[in-house]
């Protein structure tokens, strides 16, 4: 199986190491201080207190590898548009792309059935780029609840969970689904296939368009965020609107509100990504996890007051910054 990692940061080394240690044919796309420092010392795995080095193929260039099974596209939400038209040189006839980002996906209504059935979500995937250069029909979904760091060029530091289910947009159970699923858990990672992905993803969005917006407006950490008992009403508030709109598309939340904050709380002193890009100087993911939550509540009629206010405190937040775009 061969597996390209397009985006070896935080997320995607740390599934290039796993991948790699159990075997799997891995190849990283990287650029800078980072892919040279894999490049010269291999890339560096902290976890559970151990290290490990796993000496694997690193360049910024994806035509300096061939035609891959999987490409797994492990960059920023806002930078996989830019990134599609570079992954011609990795798609054959039957390589399938994973989405590993945050917050709402590009594809997400892809043979979602119903009124929305192939609506594309402009904010997400400006002029069609991902949807024309990539295809919806390549896809896996797949939800990332790892969080990871990168501590220094060519070192990732774990620090918790490794979930990563998977689906395809149609709920289908195709073998190129189970076969990476397969891949995935003989390298330690939990990544089943489900067959409603999109439950998933909004289990997962829930914690981030809430947590993640705030830690940027108040440099908290997760746990700090969630045992805080003000700032605690305002991520239920934000979840509540969250939740309605889900449902208005069909989706089915098993998990209690109040078990799914407390999940955020579980991970511990960890500074979101979000709040770890705007220490950076990195351009926010502002609106794959909050402002595609907004569009698509008003796309089913559903109110967003809260989740209105804090998506306008922290783009202006990341806009003074310089971390956002701006209007």
């Amino acid at each position: 199986m061969k597996v390209c990692i397009y985006g070896a940061g935080a997320i995607g080394g740390y599934l290039g190491a796993k991948l790699s240690l159990a075997g799997v044919d891995v190849s990283l796309i990287a650029r800078g201080p980072h892919m040279l420092a894999i490049q010269e010392n291999g890339l560096t795995l902290r976890e559970n207190e151990h290290e490990i080095n796993v000496r694997v193929p690193c360049t910024e260039n994806p035509e300096d590898f061939s035609v891959q099974d999987y490409v797994i596209l492990a960059v920023k939400s806002h930078a996989a548009p830019i990134i599609a038209p570079k992954l011609l040189p990795l798609l054959g006839p039957n390589t399938a792309v994973v989405p590993a980002v945050n917050g709402v996906p590009w594809w997400y209504f892809y043979k979602h059935g119903g009124p929305f059935d192939g609506r594309r979500i402009e904010i997400l995937d400006p002029a069609g780029a991902q949807w024309d250069h990539i295809g919806p029909e390549r896809v896996i979904g797949c939800v990332l609840y790892p969080a990871a760091e990168v501590v220094e060029p060519g070192v990732i530091q774990h620090v918790a969970l490794n979930r990563l289910p998977l689906g395809e947009p149609d709920g289908s159970r195709t073998d190129r689904a189970l076969a990476l699923s397969g891949a995935m858990i003989a390298a330690g990672l939990r990544a089943p296939v489900r067959s409603r992905i999109r439950d998933d993803i909004w289990v997962k969005l829930w914690g981030n368009m809430s947590f993640n917006p705030i830690s940027v407006l108040t440099g908290a950490t997760l746990r700090e965020i969630g045992t805080d008992s003000g700032v605690r009403v305002v991520v239920r508030t934000m979840m509540t609107e969250a939740q309605e709109i889900g449902e208005a598309l069909g989706v089915r939340f098993r998990i209690d509100l109040e078990k799914r904050i407390n999940g955020g709380v579980e991970v511990g002193d960890h500074k979101s990504s979000t709040l770890q890009d705007l220490e950076a100087g990195k351009r926010l993911e502002l609106d794959a996890i909050l402002g595609a939550v907004c569009e698509m509540g008003r796309l089913v009629g559903v109110e967003t007051p809260a989740m209105d206010m804090i998506n306008a405190l922290t783009r202006q937040r990341a806009t003074i910054a310089g971390c956002y775009p701006g209007d």
